[in-house]
């Protein structure tokens, strides 16, 4: 199983899901992404995405740099 790690810090909604929903589309089940974010929407964001989608969101941890990060298993 794969991990990869996407830096998408700076960006603004929608660039974060955008850019993970891409690299989801060429991961095979069972993947997992970690997304580095400093959208303050993207704890709500990737929680719907992933409820929407079948994708499972298995952590969320909040830095205290204001760094979110997230880590998706792909469906």
């Amino acid at each position: 199983m794969s991990e990869i790690v996407l830096d998408l810090t700076g960006l603004k909604c929608p660039m974060p899901m955008l850019r993970t929903k891409k690299a989801l589309a060429m991961m095979e089940s069972g993947a997992m992404v970690k997304v580095l974010a400093t959208d303050a929407g993207a704890p709500d964001d990737f929680a719907a995405f992933c409820k929407h989608t079948g994708h499972e969101l298995l952590s969320l941890t909040t830095c205290e740099d204001g760094v979110f990060e997230l880590v998706i298993r792909h469906k």
